[in-house]
């Protein structure tokens, strides 16, 4: 499974035109929670834009300003653009036209959200729906996490908003320092890279990342990719795709835990730089992501600068990469036609002779239609030695395709 990096990077010193932010609770309140939903390990909340439109926006640590991915919708509802942000990458090569809009309302269940910015990409570049199979068409940022204290509950899919001044420490909760800084928040950690070399590393915490970690070799001497790794599609950017290197590191620890056997991404020299993420302005080695954070209860304390941490019953779960060698894109108005969209070399995958173009009929004898992108990856990603059968159809022809679940690391 392909990590999804939604990857935004500093538009937002940009919008010069940022209005009063206006989340707020009704009268009384001083917290709300609501359900939310969890794909590939990344937080989508429901939001109504301008009182009219629901929508779903991904709960994003990495990112100031609140972006529409899909620029119909506020075509939709008429919505002013002030101005017209071009962004280059390398070269000066564009890769992003976005347009700023102003006086948006972006609600929440039980909290009210008036008066903002918001950045509307000109064209979908990250196909966000159909790399997570689900519906999704914005990101929300610091802007929320500025306001409240936002605790995140991955194993019960809860998401709860709380004031700060009456927020209380739970003694259950081990915390971490915590830097702001352009907005977004970063830890060090201690990384035992192998048996013999350890780093203390700046992260930045990304709840917009679904990946575990990603450690950039250029930042220390001592990070460099491990000799057992593969070369892959690590995640998504502007200019399109990103490689990179994966491997694993021996452990990282967050305060009292030790969490073992990482998977972690190395992207290749340049290829994180057309990124929306990628700072101009803060140094640091990485980031980690929601494969980390999700096997903890999460509590983002951003005006006390702390980071709050309970384990949950994923904590001690293996770390697997793309144990098939498959990226699968959901297309269609429903997201049920699943197209293979990339295959590993050398995976199980590509001996079984699956191709980048074929289209999934059923898995283990279960339609195709029957399941979501979410089921579908986890099936594909569940254990080592799994026997998977596909039968998938290429052009007019039905195919049958049988391998076993192989860890490439």
């Amino acid at each position: 499974m392909r990590s999804i990096c939604i990857l935004f990077f500093v538009l937002a010193g940009s919008l010069c035109e940022a209005q009063t932010l206006g989340f707020s609770l009704p009268e009384g309140k001083s917290k709300v929670q609501f359900p939310i939903e969890i794909y590939n390990n990344l937080v989508v909340v429901p939001i109504i834009l301008n009182h009219q439109l629901p929508l779903k926006f991904i709960l994003d640590t990495g990112v100031r300003t609140s972006i529409l991915t899909e620029k119909a919708y506020s075509d939709i509802l008429n919505l002013p653009y002030t101005r017209q942000l071009v962004i280059s990458g390398p070269g000066n090569e564009r890769l992003v036209v976005a347009y700023v809009t102003n006086n948006v309302s972006l609600d929440m269940p039980g909290v009210q959200g008036r008066g903002h910015a918001m950045l509307v990409l000109e064209e979908d570049y990250l196909e966000l729906r159909n790399y997570l199979g689900t519906d999704v068409q914005g990101v929300l940022g610091y802007e929320l996490f500025s306001r409240f204290i936002i605790q995140v509950d991955y194993e019960r899919k809860m998401l709860t908003l709380m004031l700060p001044h009456r927020f209380k420490e739970k003694r259950k909760f081990k915390w971490i320092p915590t830097l702001i800084q352009d907005t977004k928040p970063y830890i060090t950690a201690n990384l035992k890279l192998n048996d013999t070399t350890s780093v203390s590393a700046k992260l930045l915490v990304d709840s917009g990342a679904s990946h575990g970690l990603f450690l950039e070799s250029g930042s220390n001497t001592k990070i460099v990719v491990p000799p057992k790794h593969v070369s892959s599609i690590i995640g998504r950017g502007l200019g399109g795709v990103i490689t990179g290197k994966i491997g694993k590191i021996k452990s990282i620890n967050l305060g009292d835990y030790d969490i073992h056997d990482v998977i972690t991404n190395f992207p290749d020299p340049g290829a994180y730089m057309d990124t929306l993420k990628a700072s101009r302005v803060v140094s640091r080695n990485g980031s980690i992501g929601g494969e980390i954070l999700s096997r903890f209860t999460v509590i983002y304390n951003f005006p006390a600068e702390k980071i709050y941490l309970k384990k949950n019953s994923a904590l001690k779960k293996k770390f697997y990469f793309n144990l098939s060698g498959l990226t699968i894109r959901a297309r269609g108005s429903r997201l049920k036609n699943f197209e293979i969209n990339n295959v590993r070399e050398g995976s199980v995958a590509a001996r079984a002779d699956i191709r980048v173009g074929d289209h999934i009929v059923s898995v283990n004898g279960v339609q195709a239609s029957d399941l979501s992108l979410n089921v579908i990856n986890a099936f594909l990603n569940s254990r080592p030695g799994k026997r998977i059968v596909l039968q998938i159809e290429r052009g007019s022809e039905k195919l049958k395709k049988e391998f076993r679940l192989e860890d490439p690391l």
